[in-house]
């Protein structure tokens, strides 16, 4: 009320009639970022362009996603290969005929193995090797032998070799009896997280999930990392396997590190002139842009401009900007095959009546209301 006696009403009238046309004008020329047919390369650095979405960027899209999937995969999607013997395993060596060398060893090994592994009525400890850090053992007569990097079938025949000078063909038996030098980490949402040893059983993607007791209710099934030295793969296991890849193909290396991430870690935030401005869940790594849009109760009719639907996505450089026209013919049909990632926000901008209207509200508090008021009464 303060408001109307200071300008009278011909002079709010004609402030509203000034940013009425200024309304209209934002309306048409309105943009969120600079457009990608408006942008200049001598213009500011920190500008970002639009891209609109289309079939064509959708399919361009997708053959991205398939590309980027199958070098991921090339990595890791490797035939089984045998175990080689390292530093720190045990092996257990047996020549038939000749106990005398099987006892030779136990002494060195009772106090690695422990009476877990006593044979029943003896005190003796299985006959072992432990392999040094050099990856050698010492066996009796030959000496040291080299028996690291050696699968158990090559490590029997290169013992055979030595010990043939002093024993006539002998039948030597060899295997590992203790794994312990290779080993791959596990985090994140399984059920037991933490170190697995490789032994004889190749140790694929799923034998490692499958050991660390399977997948937590929250777990993100898209958002599955390996680490491997300097290079990390993104696994989406769902993807894989719609694109009928076995995740059991998929075969790790002693170091790996293996983390599964939460569904929390894999949010799409949706706000704007939005009904319910909200943050989403990915499901599974699936969720499309009409999706996010119908749970967050579609664009609000009253303050939403369905021209601006705007997907902004943060990359290693900088952010990238997608826009949708809603108010086109395919926009269902777009904006449906249009796949959404984890951290991507989704903005409706609003009309340029909405932000004319907003402008008024700060500018002159009550006075839009009380105008109108006054111009009902009779």
């Amino acid at each position: 009320m303060n408001c109307i006696p200071k300008l009278g009403l011909q002079s709010i009238a004609t402030i509203f009639a000034m940013l009425l046309l200024s309304g209209c004008s934002t309306n048409n020329s309105y943009t969120f970022p600079k457009s990608e047919t408006e942008g200049s390369s001598t213009g500011s650095s920190t500008s970002t362009s639009v891209h609109v979405i289309t079939e064509e960027l959708i399919t361009s899209q997708k053959n991205e996603r398939e590309n980027e999937v199958e070098q991921e995969l090339k990595q890791l999607l490797t035939t089984p290969i045998p175990y080689r013997i390292g530093s720190g395993d045990i092996l257990s060596i047996v020549i038939w005929g000749h106990p005398e060398l099987v006892g030779a060893s136990n002494t060195a090994t009772a106090s690695i193995l422990g009476d877990t592994h006593t044979k029943s009525g003896s005190d003796e400890a299985p006959a072992g090797f432990v392999i040094d850090h050099d990856g050698q053992i010492q066996y009796p007569f030959v000496g040291s032998i080299k028996m690291g990097g050696l699968t158990e079938s090559e490590a029997r025949d290169l013992l055979v070799s030595k010990i043939n000078f002093y024993i006539n063909r002998p039948n030597v038996t060899l295997r590992i009896q203790g794994y312990r030098s290779q080993r791959i980490y596990i985090d994140g949402e399984v059920k037991n997280p933490g170190l697995q040893q490789i032994d004889d059983i190749p140790m694929s993607l799923m034998e490692a999930l499958n050991r660390a007791g399977g997948l937590l209710p929250t777990a993100d099934q898209s958002q599955v990392t390996v680490t491997r030295g300097s290079a990390v793969y993104q696994i989406n296991l769902s993807r894989i396997a719609r694109r009928g890849i076995d995740p059991a193909h998929l075969m790790l290396i002693s170091g790996d590190l293996i983390r599964v991430l939460s569904r929390d870690e894999s949010k799409v935030f949706v706000t704007g002139e939005v009904v319910s401005p909200k943050s989403l869940s990915m499901h599974n790594g699936r969720l499309t842009l009409n999706e996010a849009l119908g749970e967050s109760g579609g664009i609000n009719p009253l303050s939403g401009d369905a021209r601006k639907v705007y997907v902004v996505r943060k990359s290693e450089k900088q952010s990238i900007v997608y826009q949708l026209d809603a108010k086109s013919t395919d926009a269902l049909a777009i904006a449906e095959s249009f796949e959404l990632k984890p951290r991507d926000l989704v903005y409706v901008a609003p009309t340029g009546l909405t932000d004319w209207h907003r402008t008024i509200s700060l500018l002159f508090p009550e006075a839009l209301s009380t105008a109108v008021g006054a111009g009902r009464q009779p």
